[in-house]
């Protein structure tokens, strides 16, 4: 059926789960199977993975013609020229066109195509957004008409770090999830202009590295594309890997604790509002409510992460100050089985609206891709899928980030305490299992 009115708006708001509550799961069985396969993957690593097996820059090089190819300038000046067009279509069809979030363009090509869309792109092809960012296309301009050095007036300090892309992506996901009229096509458009002057203003002043941390989108799908089963080594050779290689490249980095727990944290409070507990006890137009609610479960996510840590530290004597950041980046695994989990369906079906809308962006009447009228098809993908892609999805995620840290504690210190170390890591991660499952499925 084609949304409308309020089901629109509803499912605009990009409450990842798509309102199915229809899965063919029980609950229980769930949620502690998953918690035990967590467990046992655990004691099975401490017993045959003795020694770091997941090399910074391990992998087979990629076969040349691919890797020019891959490499080819005149792709990049595609990929720029495409992403700054389709930015400003959406940008003039928030304001220009329909005046509703059930018939505008915008709401759902930020909300679900990009937004979602993110994941799968950079997982599967790498840091494919900080390639063609339609922001740095902005800046190389602003820089070439204020006749400004590309690398900015002021370098950015060293310890800033992701810290800047962590408040965005806070700031997007409190919009995504608790603003009211979020989904206004005028407040996109404006929001939109707005974190673009910025993010621009700001490389200007300290150089297009600024991208590279300070903006939260370039971040979030550069950090996912960590995993990408193609890499580069520190030689800048190409590479095939396996997905796990890139997340041992780059630890310490400041504010990447921040940044991976906004993301885990954000994507369970939006579970936690799908759940009958929630549904029953809180007002779902409270702005406090959700404002609380969303800085909890993020608080929640890092107070369980920090403790553990320290607990960590104190068992193998390293200094519980640095042990979060060497470790944050086996949080990245988790983050994405969440993401996959809470928005496989939502993409899929709700995605459908994009190209629908994209038919005829300005309402003008207009067939332009032969889509104008059709109907989101949700049978697409039927309850079951959903169900085994949700659960699995956790469940892998959760053992991804326990293989990656156990590897990063032997290549960090070999030796028995290293593994009596992990097991406050071991807990938290059968933990957020749980209470990710729980999330999920008791809605």
């Amino acid at each position: 059926m084609r949304l409308s009115g309020e089901a629109a708006r509803g499912h605009v708001l990009a409450h990842g789960l798509g309102g199915r509550t229809d899965l063919p799961l029980d609950a229980v069985s769930a949620i502690v199977g998953g918690g035990i396969a967590v467990a046992v993957s655990f004691l099975a690593l401490t017993w045959a993975w003795k020694r770091p097996r997941l090399h910074p820059d391990g992998g087979r090089p990629v076969p040349p013609r691919l890797a020019r190819l891959l490499d080819a300038p005149a792709l990049t000046g595609a990929g720029r020229a495409l992403s700054l067009a389709a930015t400003a279509l959406v940008v003039a069809v928030a304001f220009a066109g329909p005046p509703t979030d059930k018939r505008n363009l915008a709401p759902w090509a930020l909300f679900v195509t990009f937004w979602v869309g993110l994941v799968p792109l950079s997982v599967l092809l790498g840091p494919v957004w900080r390639r063609v960012n339609p922001l740095r296309t902005l800046h190389a301009g602003l820089c070439r008409l204020t006749r400004t050095d590309p690398d900015g007036r002021r370098p950015l300090p060293a310890g800033v770090g992701y810290r800047p892309a962590a408040g965005w992506l806070t700031a997007f996901v409190w919009l995504e999830l608790v603003a009211p009229d979020r989904s206004d096509p005028r407040l996109v458009g404006a929001l939109i202009v707005a974190y673009a002057g910025v993010n621009t203003a700001l490389a200007w002043w300290f150089g297009r590295d600024w991208f590279t941390r300070g903006d939260g989108f370039e971040a979030y799908s550069s950090l996912l594309a960590r995993m990408c089963p193609i890499g580069r080594r520190s030689d800048g050779t190409l590479v095939w890997r396996t997905p796990l290689h890139g997340l041992m490249r780059h630890t310490g980095e400041p504010g990447l604790v921040a940044t991976a727990c906004v993301l885990i944290g954000s994507t369970g409070f939006d579970g936690i509002t799908r759940t009958t507990y929630w549904r029953d006890n809180v007002d779902p137009s409270s702005l406090l409510a959700g404002t609380l609610g969303l800085g909890a479960a993020i608080g929640a996510v890092s107070v369980l992460y920090l403790a553990a840590m320290r607990v960590s530290a104190a068992a193998t004597g390293q200094d519980p100050r640095r042990m979060p950041g060497r470790f944050a980046a086996t949080l990245l695994p988790i983050a994405l089985g969440y993401t996959l989990a809470h928005y496989f369906s939502f993409f899929l079906l709700e995605g459908q609206t994009t190209v629908i809308l994209a038919s005829d962006p300005f309402g003008a009447g207009w067939n332009l891709l032969g889509s104008t009228g059709n109907r989101v098809d949700y049978d697409l993908v039927g309850p079951t899928l959903i169900a085994q892609v949700q659960v699995n999805a956790i469940v892998l995620g959760h053992i991804a980030g326990t293989i990656a840290a156990h590897d990063l504690a032997l290549r960090t210190r070999p030796s028995e305490r290293a593994l009596r170390g992990q097991l406050p890591i071991a807990v938290v991660m059968v933990a957020l299992t749980c209470a990710g499952l729980f999330a999920l499925l008791s809605g």
